[in-house]
């Protein structure tokens, strides 16, 4: 079945960085944005995709808007949702109580016990909650989740995670350095990778955290079918030296029982796929994220512990 076009879209968070990225979708889905709403009115941006979209830097405008349009039979039928990982959870229950569909950027909220208050307002509007869990449409995954699936269950696998994703002074000095607006590090840039990590390998059996600062974050995961060390960091000196040398400032590679598994193409267009998917019925739900957020909210809270010779990554000392 084809998935409906001409759909009606709101978005919050447009003059952020993620924000082109569900514009394209949504046009490239062959729908329509028709508001949007930031704080900041840096957004130039939409008039290469929607330029008759209607624009508010005031929520309680915005949110006005919303309700004069669905009495006037022209109301959302999703809300897009790229702001600051704290207004999540604000937003999405704005687009439920407006009647429309919210579709959210991970992290979809900081703790497991928002997810569960979310599906309570599921219940009550009779609308649903959405994400963007990109990776699992990414090819290259998906067809390793096949394989792994088929192979059945052999044993744990040893996989070690790296990314480097090197960010300037800005990003500390912005709400995305403020663990309770972003949830930290392996919230705000790790939470998909989590994701995939339980979407591949199965469920959490057992974390520790080893080093947590404002630019390092790394650990140990046990999960049913593999044992993971992991390492995400803003800071380039963690990229490989060779890799350095050559002037590169940004690092992606999982590994499992030591072959690369290369997934570094193909992500130009994984947010419209998702979208695709979503508005067919068939995008990743709440429940479909518990098992990311449970982490990520694991990993900001425990105690560290000093690795062993088998728990540490292999880019640290």
């Amino acid at each position: 079945m084809s998935a409906p076009t001409n759909l009606r879209f709101g978005l919050t968070g447009a003059s952020g960085y993620i924000a082109p990225r569900h514009m394209k979708a949504i046009k490239d889905t062959g729908n329509v944005l028709t508001a949007a709403l930031d704080p900041f009115d840096s957004v130039g941006i939409m008039d290469s995709y929607f330029p008759r979209c209607e624009f508010y830097t005031q929520p309680e405008k915005f949110e006005q808007y919303l309700h004069a349009a669905r009495r006037a039979g022209t109301g959302l039928d999703y809300l897009s949702i790229c702001s600051p990982n704290h207004l999540h959870d604000p937003h999405i229950r704005m687009a439920l109580r407006a009647g429309a569909d919210a579709l959210c950027e991970k992290p979809i909220v900081l703790n497991p016990s928002d997810l569960d208050s979310l599906q309570d307002v599921e219940q009550e509007t009779g609308r649903r909650v959405w994400t963007i869990l990109q990776l699992r449409a990414h090819a290259a995954l998906v067809k390793l989740k096949e394989q792994l699936d088929a192979a059945g269950d052999q044993g744990q696998k040893d996989v070690d995670l790296s990314y480097v994703t090197s960010r300037g002074t800005w990003y500390l000095r912005s709400w995305k350095g403020r663990v309770d607006e972003s949830g930290g590090l392996a919230t705000n840039i790790g939470v998909h990778f989590f994701d995939m990590l339980t979407w591949l390998f199965g469920d959490l059996k057992h974390v520790e955290v080893h080093t947590r600062t404002d630019t390092l974050t790394s650990g140990y995961l046990e999960l049913e079918r593999a044992r993971v060390r992991w390492m995400l960091a803003i800071d380039e000196s963690y990229v490989p030296q060779d890799l350095q040398a050559k002037g590169q400032r940004t690092y992606r590679s999982i590994t499992i029982d030591g072959q690369e598994i290369e997934f570094s193409e193909g992500f130009t267009d994984l947010h419209t796929d998702v979208y695709r998917r979503t508005i067919a019925g068939n995008g990743f739900s709440l429940e479909d994220t518990r098992g990311a957020i449970e982490t990520v909210s694991r990993l900001r809270n425990l105690p560290l512990v000093t690795p062993t010779a088998q728990t540490r990554h292999r880019l640290l000392p």
